[in-house]
């Protein structure tokens, strides 16, 4: 069996889509061991990435230059206003299509198309090529971004001219899907699509990484450490899980001995947190880290996983780490909102918490933390659902359309 992978992202670090993407291909070479993949990798600038790693027959690097041309800028404009469609986004998926245009694709027998970042420009770029019939189309992201949950910017003439172009390119491809079942639902009716939009959700292997890299690590000062590392954005709300965990000091005073909480965050809203928090000695924020020293720091000194789902009152994601979380068996708390995906797939719910409710995540990492106290039980917080059982299952669905 030959398998054609086109992706955008395959960074090792920094990224859940590089991530995730990476993952897909070790899986892929899993479940089917004696087939032929090759990648054709777009990026927008040259980066080390090691492609090395990757179980691939074949890997093309394509660096697309992405700089728009000075008149396109200064027609795009005004030509934006009048009829709602971008120059410069379509000067840009040109770019991509050229390159995909080329491919030989009639020589493989499954073709998988992947977005990154909001942009989509992989997907997009197959528009009108004759290689989308063939195509089984993976939705990292909703596009267009107005529609992405927590966006808060209203919805604009340019917004509905890209859904157009979005439906028109889902409705053509062999097969669609995206990461996560909530997602998948909501796709497939913003984009008017008639048939099954499947779920081929989010992996982690660790074989496509070299996490040797530990020099940056800040290991544990106390028994039982409670981490959350990523971004702020799209609603995550990581204020409440700072004052329910303050609110557990403040009223038993031994978590203070014990426990430590350690945010490595970017975002809007970093330096207030800092602000707002930074005479509490309990409670270290730092910056991000590279994805070597962030696994080992997880892993080896880190005793419960904290997983922001977006919010407030609706995720339709599948966040990144859940999948990297569930393979090592950590304790972990996921505070999510009243609907989310992660409320369909988490099936102990001591790992589950009310994103908007103080109360209940104060008394859920209380139970965690008396837990790592006391035990090393193993925590299968997702169950069986990223197994390499299940992704094969998923993955079938599709291939055999």
């Amino acid at each position: 069996m030959k398998f054609l992978v086109v992706v955008q992202d395959l960074r090792v670090s920094g990224t859940s889509a590089g991530i995730g993407r990476r993952s897909f291909i070790a899986k892929l070479k899993k479940v089917y061991p004696e087939s032929i993949i090759d990648v054709h990798y777009l990026i927008h600038s040259d980066t080390e990435d090691r492609l090395d790693l990757l179980p691939v027959n074949s890997i093309r690097k394509h660096i697309i230059n992405i700089k728009i041309p000075t008149y396109t800028v200064f027609f795009n404009r005004f030509y934006w206003r009048l009829f709602h469609i971008s120059l410069n986004e379509r000067y840009i998926q040109k770019k991509f299509a050229e390159v995909i245009a080329k491919i030989d694709y009639q020589v493989y027998d499954h073709i998988f198309i992947s977005s990154s970042g909001t942009e989509h420009e992989t997907i997009l770029a197959t528009q009108n090529l004759p290689i989308l019939k063939k195509a089984n189309i993976i939705f990292h992201d909703p596009y267009p971004l107005a529609w992405y949950v927590g966006y808060n910017k209203k919805v604009t003439n340019l917004d509905f001219f890209r859904l157009r172009q979005v439906i028109d390119v889902a409705n053509h491809a062999k097969t669609c899907s995206s990461t996560a079942q909530h997602m998948s639902h909501d796709l497939k009716c913003l984009y008017a699509y008639k048939k099954k939009f499947y779920t081929l959700t989010h992996q982690f292997d660790p074989t496509v990484f070299d996490n040797s890299d530990s020099s940056q690590v800040i290991p544990k000062s106390r028994k039982v450490r409670i981490t959350y590392q990523g971004a702020l954005m799209f609603g995550r709300n990581v204020d409440n899980l700072l004052l329910a965990y303050q609110e557990l000091l403040e009223e038993e005073n031994v978590y203070k001995e014990v426990s430590e909480l350690l945010l490595r965050v970017k975002g809007v809203g970093k330096e207030k947190l800092i602000q707002d928090f930074s005479t509490n000695e309990n409670i270290k924020i730092l910056d991000t880290l590279n994805f070597s020293n962030s696994f080992n720091e997880q892993i080896h000194h880190s005793d419960i996983q904290i997983i922001l789902e977006n919010g407030p009152h609706y995720c339709n994601i599948l966040v990144g780490k859940a999948s990297f979380m569930a393979y090592y068996n950590k304790p972990l708390l996921c505070l999510s909102p009243e609907k989310s995906e992660l409320r369909n797939i988490i099936v102990d719910d001591r790992c589950i918490a009310d994103m908007n409710d103080v109360s209940d995540i104060k008394e859920k990492l209380k139970g965690l933390i008396d837990n790592r106290l006391n035990s090393n039980e193993v925590f299968m917080p997702f169950g069986d659902y990223f197994s390499i059982t299940n992704f094969k299952k998923q993955l079938n669905q599709i291939l055999e359309q």
